[in-house]
């Protein structure tokens, strides 16, 4: 019963992704290219347009099938957008009611800022005892808990 099970996923899995598929093994975050990315119920310009996403917006690769990519934002929402819209540039955003973000990866530190909740932060580096290092839009750069912000 087990080995059937496994059978059936396995079969899902290689309908939904066909030939050309490609499923994402590890976390994969993007982030939006440009301004207005259209997100799509399904891969193809003809699909229902669900939303509009801002730049920078980050998104957790899914699949990626023929020149789109399935995502998850910080909502769990899934959509499809065009590969050409996305970019490798990681960013994260606040998920809190406020992160603060301080000059080092110690809440003992100087606090360098406050950022309210979704307000987007460029990824600088990878995390360091729970923390990551950010950059505001305005240059203000520091470490915020992993767990005020989504994307990392």
């Amino acid at each position: 019963m087990l080995f059937l099970r496994y059978q059936i996923r396995t079969i899902v899995l290689v309908l939904l992704l066909g030939p050309h598929g490609q499923a994402i093994a590890a976390l994969e975050y993007l982030s939006m290219a440009d301004n207005a990315v259209i997100m799509y119920n399904a891969p193809s310009l003809k699909a229902d347009k669900l939303f509009v996403a801002s730049r920078h917006l980050p998104v957790e690769a899914i699949v990626k099938v023929e020149g789109w990519v399935k995502v998850r934002d910080s909502s769990g929402a899934l959509a499809w957008v065009e590969q050409k819209a996305v970019s490798d540039k990681r960013f994260v955003i606040v998920i809190e009611l406020q992160a603060d973000v301080y000059q080092e990866a110690d809440a003992n530190s100087t606090l360098v800022f406050q950022a309210q909740k979704n307000v987007i932060l460029e990824w600088l580096e990878s995390s360091i005892n729970g923390w990551i290092k950010v950059r505001h839009r305005d240059g203000q750069s520091g470490y915020v808990k992993i767990t005020q912000v989504w994307g990392s």
